[in-house]
């Protein structure tokens, strides 16, 4: 592991690029509900992307573009919040 350094050694404004960061494969601690998505009835809001805590959902560009179950919990925030119901959530 890399050495700690001082925080006003950091860079200003530093970020953490998303494919330097290692992504962990959480979908199997799934609740035993994944969510499942109509994307005929998807209007790009994109809440679902705001508002999940795992980064699990895929955009490309300023489209929904799915899930990754890899990564989703299975929380059921995406379906809550999706104003058009277009997600839903189903047994496993």
């Amino acid at each position: 592991m890399a050495e700690l350094i001082d925080w006003q050694q950091l860079p200003v404004a530093g970020v953490v690029q998303p494919d330097t960061a290692v992504r962990p494969v959480t979908g199997g601690w799934r609740t035993g509900e994944r969510p499942t998505v109509d994307v005929s009835r998807c209007v790009n809001c994109l809440l679902c992307w705001l508002y999940c805590p795992d980064s699990a959902i895929l955009v490309e560009g300023e489209s929904f573009t799915g899930i990754d179950l890899d990564s989703c919990k299975g929380c059921a925030i995406c379906a809550e919040i999706c104003p058009v119901g277009a997600i839903e959530m189903v047994p496993e």
